[in-house]
């Protein structure tokens, strides 16, 4: 997210504001592994100097894509989704408007993805699960389609009647941390969901009064996010996993309070285990790993981080687990190979991952 450093930086109000909600908007993809094109990185800079106003960055983008001739590398190409989602997240951050109730979270998630996806700020009306890999492969159990609505209303009724008065701000925290992961468990949409929250949380947060919240931690760490939300849903207690918010609480404590917890991924693993010499070799590796991992791309990092917690692994699982094909899965792997970041160890029948740089990626 450096392209929008130099407008943060030189500290004028309304173009640091409009570069922070970019950043936002624009890191909230990586949740879906999705990454924008340059040329909604220069549109966005061109509405950030105040040359074009959001509802022209937006037509610019419709345009864009009205005229592309050329066809997509592959199925799993979603940059259209990334551009146009990325513009409407930052319109709906601009806004000063807000209304806290389920139709507006509804509402969000129609803006966010009309013409995307066909079901757009409709509710699922079939059960789901989703594998995932801090969880070792397994789901959360989401609400059931038989009564969606309900329960997304009762949660909002719920948190209207709560009172915040006399609350410290780490417990403040800590009742915003259960109350963002019930809502996201309720997975009303078929996709979506954890960006529709996210947007909604930013919101929500503006109307409590957090209003100089760093967001940017949205575009550097929102996959962390995300398993945050997971890890505060899922418990199998005969494995002795249980619920936890931890995670979700040390988020928000860097986002509100300005602190400095670690947000590593691979913490939130249910099998991670801390081994002792966890940072010995970060001061040894070359300049050429150090450059190698960090130019390394969101889908990239996310195999590294499930290779971490399982060498053994297999490009159909990990095609599962990101919600690609194996196909692509092997692509990355052979670029992953290629830069040094993971040699394999034996064949594909009773081999092994090896990470030469688990140390230095999140």
């Amino acid at each position: 997210m450096n392209e929008f450093d130099e407008y943060i930086k030189m500290g004028e109000p309304d173009k640091k504001e409009k570069s922070i909600i970019w950043q936002t908007a624009i890191g909230l993809q990586q949740v879906d592994g999705l990454k924008p094109s340059a040329y909604l990185i220069e549109t966005a800079k061109q509405n950030i100097e105040g040359d074009i106003t959001i509802d022209e960055v937006k037509k610019r983008i419709d345009a864009y894509y009205k005229t592309q001739s050329v066809e997509q590398a592959d199925s799993d190409d979603r940059t259209e989704e990334a551009d146009k989602v990325s513009a409407r997240i930052a319109e709906i951050l601009s806004e000063k408007t807000f209304s806290f109730s389920p139709t507006e979270f509804v509402n969000i998630h129609r803006r966010l993805f009309s013409g995307i996806y066909k079901f757009a700020g409709k509710m699922r009306d079939y059960n789901i699960a989703k594998a995932e890999w801090v969880l070792n492969g397994e789901t959360v159990l989401y609400a059931s389609a038989l009564n969606l609505m309900e329960t997304l209303e009762y949660d909002f009724q719920q948190e209207k009647a709560f009172n915040y008065k006399g609350l410290s701000k780490t417990q403040i925290i800590e009742h915003i941390a259960h109350f963002v992961a019930y809502l996201w468990q309720i997975h009303i949409f078929g996709e979506g969901n954890t960006r529709t929250t996210a947007v909604f949380l930013i919101k929500y947060l503006h109307k409590l009064g957090f209003k100089n919240t760093n967001n940017d931690l949205f575009a550097a760490h929102s996959w962390y996010f995300r398993n945050a939300l997971v890890r505060a849903n899922y418990e199998d207690i005969s494995q002795g996993v249980h619920k936890t918010d931890k995670y979700l609480i040390r988020f928000l404590s860097n986002l509100l309070l300005g602190e400095n917890n670690e947000l590593k991924n691979r913490y939130l693993h249910i099998h991670y285990v801390a081994p002792q010499n966890d940072t010995k070799n970060v001061g040894e590796m070359s300049e050429k790993c150090r450059r190698n991992v960090g130019e390394m791309s969101e889908r990239q990092n996310k195999i590294l981080e499930i290779i971490a917690t399982n060498k053994t692994v297999s490009a159909q699982q990990l095609s599962e687990l990101l919600n690609t094909t194996a196909r692509t899965i092997e692509r990355e792997i052979k670029k992953m190979r290629e830069m040094n970041i993971i040699k394999r160890i034996g064949g594909d029948r009773g081999g092994h991952w090896q990470i030469n740089k688990t140390q230095n990626n999140e």
